[in-house]
């Protein structure tokens, strides 16, 4: 699992580097004017560090409430205040702020208000006394999330403090980088998901196997495979995996995949029936991508790259042409209302990438030594960061630039490696890394 580990990661850093112009790009902010201002009055009121509070709400929803709509958890708003038989957070913010649950669903600002009041109650449970420390918020956190179990709790809760180790900058709210050593406390014995070998291996060998609950598929097929079947969660990665173990969801899927990464998790063998498209059930495979529909920020490359070769991989070995006859959207499988993928969905770049092709095929590429490299929006280390990527990461250049001088490493210069635009979005972004001049690589 080492092994797959690294290599997701680099997939991961194609997600700032490699997009092609025809691929569907992240909206513009749609939050409301006062989410800033909300967040800041919630973490004052209720003692909660407002890194915690974004980070979290960007981990559930990219800090869109999506208009009251709620999520394939029956979770709504920016922080996802659910109401379903194992997280009843919703009805938690009501109680605590007094709000009414419709205000809480569909008022972005009171949403953030009632997260905030049932993070300071999980704090106060827990006895947490230094509210300053990030690093003390874990198990809070993980709390928050209602994971069906230890490992997808921590999945969830660490993704959090990924976020907060980048940085958030979207629909008006921001908040800086910052490098915090979690305090797991319980959950430092709880093992991650995928780093033991488990029992039943899974069908993709860069898959991590954690199954569903068996009261959420049928073993066993009554028709063979013919068809691969393409789905958009409604949530967020960590959550759908604990919905689907959940045993009140009856729904599951084959595979989940994660924006960030594109890690994928298989929580149905291929060999039974998951539950995902009604009558197309028996002879489909089902592809759950992480995120809304409505939403294509979270539609990255390292997902479309990820979930393409799972897709191609399931067809070579069953068989299965890889045309739009056969690997189809959620909307379009027989006997349906569902909408998914949704209009964002770059149907033509994936099917491109399902049949080994690349529309921008990168001209350079470049391993990032260490750990925490920052891409920033210019080359000086005044510039802003845009994230920060895990290391070593193979990104991809198009050129070199000179600009301040950066030490690390034992390493000393000031060639700067500008990644390569993704059709307008994240352009002139930089690596500030000492390695970053390369042979061959012609400057700006």
């Amino acid at each position: 699992m080492r092994k797959t580990a690294t290599i997701l990661l680099a997939v991961g850093a194609l997600a700032l580097t490699a997009l092609p112009s025809n691929a569907a790009q992240p909206p513009q902010p749609t939050g409301q004017p006062n989410l800033a201002s909300a967040f800041q009055d919630a973490a004052a009121k209720y003692d909660v560090p407002r890194e915690v509070l974004v980070s979290v709400g960007f981990a559930e929803t990219h800090l869109d409430g999506h208009n009251g709509r709620p999520s394939q958890a029956n979770g709504y708003g920016v922080m996802h205040l659910a109401s379903n038989n194992v997280n009843e957070t919703m009805s938690e913010a009501s109680k605590l702020t007094g709000l009414p649950v419709a205000q809480l669903s569909k008022d972005d600002a009171s949403n953030v208000l009632g997260a905030a009041a049932v993070l300071d109650s999980y704090a106060d449970q827990a006895g947490l006394k230094d509210r300053s420390d990030l690093g003390k918020w874990y198990s809070v956190i993980a709390k928050y999330s209602h994971s069906a179990d230890g490992p997808t709790a921590r999945l969830y809760t660490d993704e959090v403090y990924r976020v907060i180790a980048r940085g958030v900058s979207t629909a008006g709210v921001s908040t800086d980088p910052k490098q915090v050593t979690p305090d797991l406390g319980a959950y430092a014995k709880v093992s991650p998901l995928g780093s033991k070998t488990k029992v039943q291996a899974t069908d993709y060998p860069g898959a991590i196997w954690n199954p569903a609950c068996t009261c959420n598929y049928a073993v066993g097929r009554t028709q063979a495979i013919t068809t691969i079947v393409i789905h958009v969660t409604q949530g967020s990665y960590a959550g759908t995996i604990s919905w689907f173990k959940d045993p009140a969801a009856q729904v599951s899927a084959h595979y989940v995949v994660r924006s960030s990464d594109g890690q994928i998790t298989q929580m149905v063998a291929e060999k039974d029936t998951a539950w995902h498209a009604r009558s197309a059930n028996p002879y489909a495979i089902g592809i759950e991508h992480e995120g809304f529909i409505d939403q294509p920020s979270w539609f990255t490359d390292a997902m479309y790259r990820s979930s393409a070769a799972l897709t191609a991989n399931i067809a070579d070995r069953r068989g299965i042409p890889k045309d739009r006859n056969h690997i189809k959207g959620h909307s379009e499988m027989p006997g349906n209302d569902h909408t998914d993928p949704g209009p964002n969905w770059n149907w033509d770049y994936y099917m491109q990438l399902v049949n080994g092709g690349d529309p921008n095929p990168p001209e350079y590429n470049f391993t990032t030594w260490g750990n925490g490299v920052n891409v920033r929006s210019a080359p000086k280390l005044s510039a802003s960061v845009v994230t920060t990527l895990p290391g070593p990461t193979q990104v991809f250049v198009e050129c070199q630039v000179q600009g301040d001088t950066v030490t690390a490493n034992g390493y000393t210069n000031n060639w700067w490696a500008k990644l390569r635009d993704q059709g307008g979005y994240m352009t002139n972004i930089y690596i500030d890394d000492p390695n970053a001049k390369l042979p061959g690589v012609p400057d700006c």
